[in-house]
């Protein structure tokens, strides 16, 4: 496929030009987490801490710290949500491939997105991943154009894993983050091949109306 310059041949996305390449988007959520989702809408761990009304300081300690593991918050109204873990990261491993930030605004910055793979492929080595492959997870496939039909303002394109060092912490720094309209797409094709050029899809605080969007949900564990 001939990878096309957007309107007025300046290399950069539209947003019909990223539904054309993605027309799905994909997810990973607990299991379990599928009816609060329908409720709430699928929220970055920023939304979700203000849904929950965690203050200070526990909530620097979740936003602006490395989590080596799931923490679940607890609400008399809302019930239960987890906030899943970031293995693949750590303060050691970000220090030697991290600029522009400092551990912790990195995760305070990747805290504030919610983040989805522009393709299955992508999404099926995160499942295979060492911390994950034996776990049942929530997966969630979306149309593209229903996401970005409201938040095309809030998308941001990245072409790697932000939260994912291992097995190589590849240099990252915010500048990663680039908002859709200035996404220079042909240029990334050009290097890394179109199949690679967009690797995540990450919308700001959250996608509140999801559960309106007719996403598909299946419940899967890799072998």
């Amino acid at each position: 496929m001939t990878v096309q310059s957007s309107t007025g041949g300046n290399g950069k996305m539209t947003t019909e030009e990223f539904c054309d390449h993605y027309p799905k988007l994909y997810h990973m959520a607990e299991e379990g987490a599928y009816d609060s989702i329908c409720k709430h809408g699928l929220l970055s761990t920023t939304g979700l801490l203000d849904l929950y009304e965690v203050e200070e300081p526990r909530r620097s300690q979740i936003e602006r710290s490395h989590r080596p593991q799931n923490i679940t918050l607890t609400h008399p109204t809302h019930g239960k949500v987890v906030i899943r873990d970031q293995k693949p990261m750590s303060d050691a491993r970000l220090l030697k491939c991290l600029t522009g930030a400092t551990p912790s605004e990195w995760y305070y910055l990747l805290n504030g997105f919610t983040f989805f793979w522009v393709s299955e492929e992508r999404l099926s080595r995160l499942l295979g991943g060492r911390a994950y492959r034996r776990l049942s997870h929530c997966v969630l496939e979306v149309e593209s154009s229903k996401v970005l039909g409201e938040h095309a303002a809030e998308t941001y394109l990245t072409p790697m894993n932000t939260g994912n060092c291992l097995p190589v912490p590849h240099p990252r720094s915010p500048a990663k983050f680039v908002p859709l309209a200035d996404c220079p797409f042909a240029e990334w094709a050009k290097k890394r091949g179109e199949a690679d050029a967009v690797v995540e899809c990450a919308i700001r605080y959250g996608v509140p109306n999801f559960g309106n969007y007719g996403a598909t949900m299946r419940i899967q564990k890799s072998s």
